[in-house]
């Protein structure tokens, strides 16, 4: 058999393999047990939190501070038309302020429909993992997070803690953002 011919039918193999995929099956991961995440860094701290919760993430944009609210809001900003609030996602959680850098980036959500970015240190992209290989988060107990983060994943040598969106959004200290 020549090279051309085996080649062909190797092309041929693949035209089969790839129109009978499906999406998100294999034989090692049922349909529906993949979770896609965004993967960032809040200091030395490397988060994930679910991908239907983020709309984009951008670069710090120009925002305009906002009198009489608390010192981790740090403004209004005018992204696609629309007033973001952005919120000092490290400053909200451990008391300091983060440092703004060429990688500073903002995770652009929604709280109660409403536009809200939240500015962390270092965006990495997305990431798919296994739901049913998660583990409880390993946090120390005087933690800022353990109210936010109770999963963790494993990837290669790398630990990233879920961040629930949903329950950070909806704690009163988050949603209280008028200065005392």
């Amino acid at each position: 058999m020549s090279v051309v011919s085996t080649s062909f039918e190797k092309l041929l193999e693949y035209e089969k393999r790839s129109e009978a995929f499906e999406p998100g099956q294999s034989d090692k991961n049922p349909q529906g047990d993949e979770w896609a995440g965004v993967i960032f860094r809040i200091g030395d701290i490397q988060l994930t939190c679910s991908i239907e919760q983020v709309r984009e993430f951008l670069p710090l944009p120009a925002f305009t501070p906002v009198p009489g609210t608390k010192p981790w809001i740090l403004g209004l900003a005018n992204i696609h038309g629309d007033l973001l609030t952005v919120v000092d996602l490290a400053w909200f959680l451990n008391g300091e302020r983060s440092s703004v850098t060429m990688r500073t980036r903002l995770l652009a959500a929604s709280l109660r429909g409403r536009p809200l970015g939240l500015l962390v240190d270092e965006v990495f992209g997305q990431r798919f993992f296994v739901r049913s290989e998660a583990k409880q988060a390993k946090l120390p107990k005087k933690s800022p997070l353990t109210t936010y983060v109770h999963k963790q994943y494993r990837s290669g040598k790398d630990v990233w803690q879920e961040l629930d969106l949903g329950t950070l959004f909806s704690t009163t200290e988050f949603l209280n953002g008028a200065a005392t």
